[in-house]
């Protein structure tokens, strides 16, 4: 099956969805293992869970492979299970999947996990032996997903392994990620010249509720973007944070590999939840400056805009969904489409849209608990875990979604050059 084309015309948009594939392997007291497949019964009851997506009338899915049960031991792949997969959801379902080779997480075997010295090599390898095995199948590829969270999980909060504190574990997870990506890239490219690969970040906006914190604000911005400027070689030494990265034990001559090895950028994938991905700056009672999760939906516009100025590729929205009631969810989806419309009216390149993830998931905070999974529940999806008889429920939100898929050209409209030109 010839793969699905993107492009700026509104019958080449992307319309689709996704699995949620966390998968966090490693355990520790006070911390339970996090396989977001396994919690919701996905290795079993993938065929019904990917069948949904014929409600929704949706044309591609992201989906994870789970690195650490495709490799379990190092060097040794058990394909048996994707094996499975990915022919039913191309050749059966007619999907066009694009595979997060890492959705957070490496595995077992890798000591030290991000800061282990051979996981770039590694990585690479896993990426290379994936796409000679689908490059049929699979065109499509994000080498990592959301690489700042994963520095930050991983290496300022020490929630995840390999547990590091502060900014100079932030920044030592941070530029192997990068090496990890570059390395990643180059294999997936090489081992399956046809790839497409979609870099995808979890995109958000610092705002400040003073004045005097605008500064500070617009370093956080800066910050949003590093590892996407690592990787694309605009780190250099008249960069704003490239002496806070000097400062937290980034060598230069590692910054200057980078620089002189980037990747050229498919898709940029933006990931945006409109009650997470803004931050507000303040004062707080005791002087300090302080920050708190600000809802802001209404920053969604601007902030494509700015990584579309910034990167000059196009955008596809990767992840995207609200929480709460089906009303406001129902919300989030006409106001965020209307916004796409708007853009792309404008001239800005977003290329595809989509709700993640399709079903229910479990939150993160199961890692750290002690209740049964059930109790982790959320529902962020188009279809919520079904109590009793069929697996999944049905939410309003599906035909108000495939209502949009169905008639693009009303939905998300042309993109529009400058001049007032439909783009080719």
């Amino acid at each position: 099956m010839a793969a699905l084309s993107i492009g700026p015309r509104p019958e080449d948009f992307w319309w689709a969805s996704g699995v949620e594939n966390t998968v966090i392997s490693q355990t520790k007291p006070g911390h339970r293992a996090l396989d977001e497949l396994e919690l919701m019964g996905h290795y079993e009851h993938w065929k019904e869970d990917l069948s949904m997506s014929k409600a929704m009338g949706i044309r591609a899915i992201r989906w994870g492979a789970p690195w650490s049960r495709l490799e379990p031991q190092q060097g040794k792949f058990d394909w048996s299970w994707t094996d499975q997969v990915l022919p039913f959801m191309v050749q059966e379902l007619g999907l066009t999947p694009i595979i997060d080779l890492m959705h957070y997480g490496c595995p077992l075997w890798m000591s030290r996990e991000f800061v282990n010295k051979d996981y770039p090599k590694a990585v690479a390898r896993y990426a290379s032996a994936f796409a000679r095995r689908y490059h049929d199948l699979v065109h499509y590829y994000t080498p990592l997903n959301e690489p700042v969270v994963n520095a930050l999980m991983c290496g300022k909060r020490a929630l995840w392994p390999p547990y590091l504190r502060g900014d100079s574990g932030y920044i030592r997870v941070l530029l192997q990620l990068a090496r990890g990506i570059v390395q990643a890239s180059i294999a997936l490219k090489e081992a399956a010249p046809h790839a497409q690969l979609v870099f995808v970040e979890a995109t958000g906006l610092s705002r400040a509720a003073q004045a005097e914190l605008e500064p500070l604000a617009v370093e956080d911005q800066h910050r949003a973007y590093i590892c996407f400027d690592l990787i694309t070689g605009r780190v250099r030494k008249d960069h704003p944070l490239y002496t806070w990265l000097l400062r937290n034990g980034a060598a230069p001559a590692a910054i200057e590999e980078l620089a002189r090895n980037p990747v050229t950028m498919d898709v940029l994938g933006m990931n945006f939840y409109p009650q997470w991905s803004v931050k507000q700056l303040y004062i707080a009672r005791s002087g300090r400056a302080a920050s708190r999760v600000f809802e802001g939906g209404e920053s969604f516009s601007g902030l494509i805009e700015d990584y579309y100025r910034r990167y000059r590729v196009p955008i596809m929205i990767t992840e995207t969904s609200a929480f709460g009631s089906d009303e406001v969810r129902s919300a989030w989806l006409r106001t965020s489409v209307a916004s796409i419309k708007k853009l792309r009216s404008h001239g800005i390149p977003v290329y595809g849209y989509t709700w993640f993830p399709m079903h229910t998931m479990i939150d993160w905070r199961y890692r750290f608990g002690t209740e049964p999974a059930e109790n982790y529940r959320i529902e962020l999806g188009m279809f919520k875990l079904a109590e009793e008889g069929r697996r999944w429920e049905t939410t309003p939100l599906v035909s108000r979604f495939r209502e949009c898929a169905e008639n693009s050209a009303a939905s998300i409209g042309e993109v529009v050059t400058q001049s007032g030109e439909v783009t080719p």
